[in-house]
């Protein structure tokens, strides 16, 4: 076989689309389940598709998953896992999801990558007339990829910036090496308030009933909106317990919880989920001398390679983290089907309105 022939060969791709997981679950076998799909693409717990299936089953049951998959003869393939809203697409995911992007197996390269999602597109094309991919990360090009591969398959896309996600690389640091890198107010403020020994701090991979009560009685009374999904939350976090990947921080002063924090340690990346802390306290910064302990123990104990912030630009993430890069939302209409010409002609007159009022 001369080398076109081969070429040939290595890009016939099949595709496939499930309307439910157990059908997804039939077809893929082991390759995106859990623990033993870490190495093969799926860097953590935002790749997996128990993920997806959880969170579709707790939050998001009201809407009819999409789930497409495309393969080639080197048994690399590509993974959508989306979700069916009215007569638009969205990726499946929530303010839960640190980051959307397809699911690899059999690591394609870029080439590979693009040949595999833009064989997904046409079929993908008969759901819907909209399209809505977000969180996409700009990290690894995953943005650049999807937009090039929806225009290239006809769509009108548009891609702005929504959120960024904040994290930081290891490098094999100890915790002192990195502390002594952060800014000096935030080490002060840990010193000083460490000595009035005030704040009892624990952190713990196991779960139990009284600090996850402490937990949910923190998060109520601080300044964050109210949880949309504390069963999800609970049971997720039990889950990520009996896999030992569960980090459950606790700050009390006189016995009373004033700080919380949910992490979870997954195939070397600490995801940091929630952090909350009650207002009042603020003299003895309970919030702070926790997350010192947490960061801690996911340098010197788990010894992770990244500890991510998730999503969100708050200021107080960049005294924590040192690396950062935009999430896109991912908007991309089929010309082709008037369905989609409302809501095109909508976006790009508020865009255009958008323009004349900053000049």
């Amino acid at each position: 076989m001369d080398a076109r022939g081969a070429l040939a060969v290595v890009m016939t791709i099949g595709c496939k689309y499930h309307s439910n997981f157990a059908s997804a679950r039939a077809s893929a076998g082991s390759i995106i389940g859990g623990e033993e799909a870490i190495g093969n693409g799926q860097a953590g717990l935002f790749d997996r598709i128990d993920w997806f299936e959880q969170l579709h089953k707790t939050c998001l049951g009201d809407h009819q998953p999409l789930i497409f998959e495309a393969r080639n003869a080197l048994n690399q393939s590509a993974w959508l896992f989306l979700m069916q809203k009215g007569s638009a697409i969205f990726s499946l995911a929530n303010y839960y999801s640190f980051w959307w992007r397809p699911i690899w197996t059999g690591n394609p390269d870029e080439h590979s990558k693009a040949a595999l999602i833009g064989s997904i597109l046409p079929m993908l094309k008969s759901h819907g007339p909209k399209l809505w991919l977000a969180p996409a990360p700009v990290e690894g090009g995953i943005a650049k990829l999807l937009s090039h591969a929806l225009r290239t398959a006809g769509f009108v896309v548009d891609c702005q910036v929504s959120s960024h996600n904040h994290w930081l690389e290891t490098q094999g640091r100890s915790f002192a090496d990195w502390w002594a890198l952060r800014p000096g107010a935030l080490r002060s403020t840990v010193q000083r308030k460490s000595k009035k020994n005030m704040v009892a701090l624990n952190v713990s991979d196991q779960f139990s009933d009284a600090d996850w009560d402490d937990y949910e009685a923190v998060y109520r009374d601080s300044w964050k909106p109210e949880e949309g999904y504390t069963d999800f939350l609970r049971s997720w976090a039990e889950q990520e317990a009996a896999a030992g990947r569960l980090r459950l921080g606790i700050a009390r002063i006189a016995g009373q919880p004033v700080a919380a924090q949910f992490w979870s340690c997954d195939n070397g990346v600490a995801y940091i989920h929630k952090l909350a802390h009650v207002a009042g306290h603020d003299a003895l910064s309970p919030g702070t001398l926790l997350s010192h302990a947490m960061f801690c123990q996911a340098f010197d104990v788990d010894k992770v390679a990244r500890i991510d912030f998730g999503t969100g630009d708050d200021g107080y993430k960049r005294d924590w983290t040192e690396q950062s890069e935009a999430l896109m939302t991912i908007r991309a209409w089929n010309p082709r089907r008037l369905a989609a010409w409302p809501s095109l002609t909508r976006h790009y007159a508020s865009r255009l309105a958008a323009r004349a009022q900053g000049r």
